[in-house]
């Protein structure tokens, strides 16, 4: 199987390839010639086997010819382990009793759905590059808008060959999500706040990685870039997985019957992660809805509704800092598909969004994306509510980007009536967000008097929830990285940081 750039101008490569490269050399993502097919009958055997092996099932098309099922089966099971997640099913699925059931992807080291793919990347681009004979260390290269940076750090954190440096905005965060990554240990790790928002420096990734002069000068050094973002199509393909997952669970529960449709609620910014349920819809999943739910940063929700893509908005900073997002990369992708892979209208669209600030899609790709997704957006108030109502009724603790989706997912029932089965993917520990969740189940003036990290405990004693051993301790552990910089000095830092020559 071959990987192509969305964007056209890039030569085909293989999968090893495109998981090393990252992102293709026109600016484009990569994506497969074609899609596996499961049938029926396979994705019902699912329900007999653990985690670990449907992964391995369902990863291994996608690298045929290159890496072997043997090869895949080892770095499953090197990613997905009771040593590093925290509940043997690693993405246990839990009824709330009203008909919708919620799939917890927040198990690994970190506590947020990040960690489903990035605790499998490393050992697949560890592969990739050994296959194609590439002897240059990997420098993985990171924006965040506050999970994937801290999974990214732990995947990679000592991996022989690689070296990684996450970018996150410097108030952008919360602040457990921050201490999470300044923290951070390992000799191969580089944590720089950026002044500004996620598309900052999310921008200024995507520039560093497209700039001819230091690629050069990395060559030279024995460093080439690879992305752990979801620009990665090995960061992305792992994501794929916990749908099929859950549609198994929901067989072994009898929820479902074979081949009935499923609805999935999914909060989301940068688009990956719904996109991902996208592919296991083409791959013949019966997802019936892909239900895309959005912050007050809604540029996604408008997009669904309306075919046109304007970041040229206000940004908001909210409880739910993963999700603040106007710049969703991976749209592109969805674009690329629908269109029949029309590789020069996506071209256009992504330099319009560049230099424009917005792009509008024609009529008949609008009507396709509104076939598949339905979209809604939660603001704070909402958010916090669902929160303490979910608590309330159901004694099942959200986070605040669960809670959006939540809240997006009761508007749906509302509007449509429509009652198929619905997974809602959590994305992220309640713990990891400890002010919001106790604003919303405590109050304002407990939430108020507290640190993040005091917050943990009482939230443990008045909800029966557990912390997650991971977090405890957080805040006394020592900072280890304190630098702070503009979107313009982001090429600097990376260049100093490598100790790059002229």
């Amino acid at each position: 199987m071959r990987y192509e750039s969305t964007r056209g101008l890039s030569p085909r490569v293989t999968v090893a390839e495109a998981v090393v490269e990252g992102i293709a050399p026109d600016g484009g993502l990569y994506v497969p010639e074609q899609f596996p097919q499961f049938a029926t009958a396979a994705i019902a055997a699912l329900r007999e086997v653990p985690y670990e092996a449907q992964a391995a099932h369902i990863i291994t098309p996608f690298f045929a010819g290159v890496i072997t099922k043997e090869e895949i089966e080892e770095c499953v099971a090197a990613g997905y382990n009771r040593e590093k997640f925290g509940h043997p099913a690693i993405a246990p699925l839990k009824s709330l009793g009203d008909g919708s059931y919620v799939l917890e992807l927040w198990h690994g080291p970190t506590y947020a759905f990040k960690d489903m793919a990035l605790q499998l990347l490393p050992h697949l681009l560890v592969l990739s590059r050994h296959k194609t004979k590439n002897a240059a260390e990997s420098v993985i290269l990171v924006a965040t808008s506050g999970d994937t940076g801290k999974a990214a750090l732990e995947g990679f954190r000592d991996v022989p060959g690689t070296r990684v440096i996450v970018f996150f905005p410097a108030e952008g965060v919360s602040e457990m999500q921050k201490r999470q990554m300044v923290t951070q240990e390992g000799s191969n790790t580089y944590v720089v706040g950026v002044v500004g928002n996620f598309d900052d420096a999310q921008s200024g990734v995507k520039e560093i990685f497209g700039d001819p002069e230091i690629r050069k000068r990395l060559r030279r050094a024995g460093f080439e870039f690879c992305s752990a973002n979801s620009i990665n199509w090995g960061r992305l393909l792992p994501q794929i997985v916990y749908y099929f997952s859950a549609c198994a669970d929901l067989l072994a529960k009898d929820a479902i019957r074979l081949g009935e449709g499923v609805n999935f609620v999914v909060p989301t910014g940068n688009f990956g992660n719904i996109l991902a349920g996208f592919y296991a819809r083409e791959m013949g999943l019966p997802v019936k809805r892909l239900i895309l739910a959005a912050n007050a940063n809604n540029v996604l929700t408008d997009f669904v509704s309306t075919g046109v893509y304007d970041r040229r908005r206000p940004f908001y900073r909210t409880i739910s800092p993963s999700m603040d997002i106007l710049i969703s990369s991976n749209l592109e992708r969805l674009l690329y598909e629908l269109t029949g892979r029309d590789a020069v209208a996506v071209r256009t669209w992504m330099s319009e969004l560049k230099h424009k600030g917005v792009y509008q899609v024609p009529e008949v790709v609008a009507e396709k994306v509104q076939a598949l997704f339905w979209s809604d957006w939660a603001d704070d108030a909402t958010a916090l509510v669902t929160i303490k109502e979910t608590f309330r009724r159901y004694g099942y603790l959200f986070d605040p980007h669960t809670a959006v989706a939540r809240a997006v997912y009761l508007r749906y029932l509302t509007v449509t009536g429509n009652d198929t089965p619905t997974v809602i993917l959590s994305t992220a520990s309640p713990f990891k967000f400890s002010r919001s969740v106790a604003r919303a189940v405590l109050g304002e003036e407990v939430a108020r008097r507290h640190d993040e990290f005091t917050l943990l405990e009482i939230l443990a004693r008045e909800t029966g929830w557990s912390v997650p051993q991971g977090l405890k301790g957080l805040k006394e552990k020592p900072i280890r990285h304190r630098q702070v910089v503009r979107p313009e000095e982001m090429k600097n830092v990376v260049v100093n940081l490598l100790g790059l020559k002229e």
